[in-house]
C-alpha cells in the first residue's frame, strides 16, 4: 500500500498555478504585495487543478499515542493526561473543538497506541497498535511491521476523508513525551546540536533539561537509526501517532489534498514524509511557529514556511485549524478583490508592475 500511494503522488498543476498568477498580478495591489497570501492562493490552485478554487472541505485528523520514554519522568504530565484531553474534546470542549468549529473542519481523533483502553466515544476511532511504544532508551520504539502498519492506517484514514470531499487535511497530535521522539528524529537529519533542537522548557529545571538532552542522544546512538531508511528512523525513535501522520501525509498528498501541519511532532512526521517521498513537499502548508526549536529546523529540513508567531504551545492541531483561515483569508483575495480592469483602476505605470499588470485582465 505505501509504495503504490508514494507513486501515485503527482506535480501541482503548473498550467492552473500560471493562471491563478495572472489573476493575483492583476489584482489591485501592489504586485506581490499580499506575498504569503498570493503563495498559498497559488498552491491551492496548484493542488486542486482550479485557477480559482473558491471553497474548501477540510477536516482535522489527531493523531494520539503515548511513549513508552515518559517512564524516565521528564515530562509535566503524567500519561493519564492523554486520556483526559480524548474525553475533553470528545465532549466537544477541548480548545482544538473551539478552533475546529471557527474554520468549519470535521473533527476525528484516532487512538493509535494510548497507554490506557479508551471507550467508545463521539469523534474517536480506535486503531490502536500498542498500549504506547517502548522505550527507546532501551531499543526501538516500535517493530518495523508496526510502524508500516501504523502508516497504513493513517493512508487508509486520509483516503476515506478524502472520499467524503475533504481537501484540505489538517493534522495534530496528542501523546505524552511525543516531542523527545520527535526530536530525536529530526536530530537524524540535522547537524543541529541535540541540546538547541530541545530548546529550553520552562516546565523542567536545568538538571531535567540536561536529563532530556541525554536521553534523546543515548536513544539516538543505542539505537543506531539508517536516516537513509525513514521507515528505520520511524521505527526505532517514533512514535505511533507519529506513523499515522505520516500515513496521512502520505494519502492527502496522493489523494490532491492540502496538508496543514501543527506543531512539532506534525512537523517531524512531515520530514520522514519527504524523505519517503520528496514530492510530498509540494502538498504541505506550514501553519505556526511553536517555542520548540526542532519544528522550525524539521520545516527548513523539509523547505517550507509557516507564517504565524502566536507563541502557542498546546498541540491538538490547533495550529494546523489557524492555519486552515489563512487559506480562507487567500482564497478571499483571490477570489473577491477586483482586477485593475474591473476596478477601472490604472495599473503600475514603472517598475514590475507595468510588466504583469493589464487592465484587459478581468474577472
Amino acid at each position: 500500500m505505501i509504495q503504490d500511494t508514494i507513486s501515485s503522488i503527482k506535480p501541482l498543476d503548473t498550467v492552473a498555478m500560471e493562471k491563478c498568477q495572472i489573476r493575483l498580478d492583476n489584482l489591485t495591489k501592489p504586485l506581490g504585495s499580499l506575498h504569503a497570501l498570493e503563495h498559498l492562493a497559488r498552491q491551492l490552485s496548484g493542488i486542486t487543478g482550479n485557477p480559482r478554487p473558491r471553497t474548501l472541505k477540510k477536516s482535522i485528523l489527531i493523531m494520539a499515542g503515548d511513549h513508552g520514554v515518559a517512564t524516565e519522568e521528564l515530562t509535566a504530565s503524567p500519561q493519564v493526561a492523554t486520556v483526559q484531553r480524548v474525553h475533553q474534546l470528545s465532549q466537544g470542549s477541548a480548545a482544538i473543538n473551539i478552533f475546529a468549529a471557527h474554520v468549519a473542519a470535521d473533527l476525528l481523533l484516532v487512538d493509535m497506541g494510548i497507554a490506557d483502553e479508551i471507550p467508545s466515544l463521539p469523534s474517536v476511532r480506535n486503531e490502536k497498535i500498542a498500549c504506547a511504544t517502548n522505550n527507546i532508551t532501551q531499543g526501538p520504539a516500535m517493530t518495523r511491521e508496526q510502524a508500516i502498519k501504523a502508516i497504513e492506517i493513517g493512508i487508509t484514514i486520509a483516503n476515506e476523508e478524502i472520499k467524503k470531499g475533504a481537501n484540505v487535511l489538517g493534522v495534530g497530535e496528542m501523546g505524552i513525551a511525543n516531542t523527545i521522539s520527535s526530536a530525536a528524529i529530526i536530530a537524524c537529519y540535522s547537524q543541529v546540536p541535540v541540546a538547541t533542537l530541545a530548546g529550553e522548557d520552562s516546565n523542567l529545571s536545568q538538571g531535567l533539561f540536561d536529563k532530556k538532552v541525554a536521553i534523546i542522544n543515548h536513544s539516538i546512538t543505542i539505537n543506531s537509526p539508517n536516516r537513509n531508511d525513514p521507515v528505520d528512523v520511524l521505527a526505532k525513535l517514533g512514535g505511533f501517532e507519529t506513523a499515522g501522520l505520516v500515513g496521512v501525509i502520505l494519502g492527502a498528498a496522493a489523494g490532491k489534498a492540502s496538508i496543514v501541519l501543527d506543531g512539532l511532532v506534525t512537523s517531524a512526521a512531515a520530514l520522514l514524509a519527504v524523505k519517503m517521498a520528496p514530492q510530498v513537499k509540494d502538498y504541505l502548508i506550514g501553519s505556526h511557529f511553536p517555542p520548540e526549536p526542532a519544528h522550525k529546523v524539521a520545516l527548513d529540513l523539509i523547505g517550507i514556511p509557516a507564517h504565524l508567531h502566536l507563541n502557542i504551545s498546546s498541540g491538538e492541531g490547533i495550529g494546523a485549524a489557524l492555519g486552515m483561515s489563512l487559506l480562507n483569508a487567500s482564497l478571499h483575495v483571490l477570489n473577491d478583490m477586483k482586477t485593475f480592469g474591473d476596478a477601472e483602476v490604472a495599473v503600475a505605470q514603472d517598475g514590475p508592475g507595468a510588466l504583469k499588470q493589464d487592465k484587459n485582465v478581468k474577472d
